[in-house]
């Protein structure tokens, strides 16, 4: 009977230790959390509102100071839409649809051609403001656009600065296309939700 006790003793400290390992890792370690809700006050962030920006976005493909350059070629087996093609992009970004009118921002990416049945590009790319209450802040938007559509929508999934935790969408339609030398003029009107 003396020997029993010592054997249940260890059975029940095992059985402890397992139950409360178990524990840790279903409940985690309350003392090392990772995240935590915060007050949007905290952060400086005041009531959210939605803005509305028109600008006109320059794609010079040609000349001495292009705006969009290749930098990925596509394979030469591939389709008839150049599928593969990637061109970085810092293409001035105006308050009019003529380049001589106000420069407000650059849109700084690239784009790519995603779409094998169609001119449909992958756009990555940051409008990056550089005048008045917006300088230094930027709109991150990602999306397709589908060219040769009437209306193109992609969404804004971020920005810095006065965009922080934006989010909405744009809308983008072609003011001008020179299919001789692929530069183009587009017009976009952003809606954003920003603080």
């Amino acid at each position: 009977m003396a020997r029993s006790v010592p054997v249940l003793a260890s059975k029940f400290i095992t059985l402890l230790l397992l139950s409360s390992f178990a524990t840790i890792l279903v409940t985690g370690d309350q003392g090392h959390e990772f995240v935590r809700s915060l007050d949007r006050k905290l952060l400086g962030l005041k009531k959210e509102k939605l803005s509305h920006f028109k600008l006109y976005w320059h794609d010079i493909l040609t000349g001495q100071n292009p705006s969009a350059v290749q930098v990925v070629a596509p394979p030469s087996n591939t389709s008839r839409t150049a599928f593969g093609l990637v061109r970085m992009i810092d293409n001035p970004l105006t308050l009019g649809p003529e380049m001589s009118s106000k420069l407000v921002g650059r849109a700084q990416g690239f784009y790519a051609q995603a779409s094998q049945q169609d001119i449909g590009l992958l756009m990555a790319m940051n409008f990056a403001f550089i005048e008045g209450k917006y300088n230094g802040s930027t709109i991150t938007v990602l999306g397709k656009n589908a060219v040769f559509s009437t209306v193109r929508e992609m969404p804004v999934i971020g920005g810095s600065g006065l965009f922080r935790f934006a989010r909405g969408y744009v809308q983008a339609r072609t003011h001008k296309l020179d299919m001789t030398t692929g530069d183009a003029t587009v017009e976009y009107n952003v809606y954003v939700f920003h603080y």
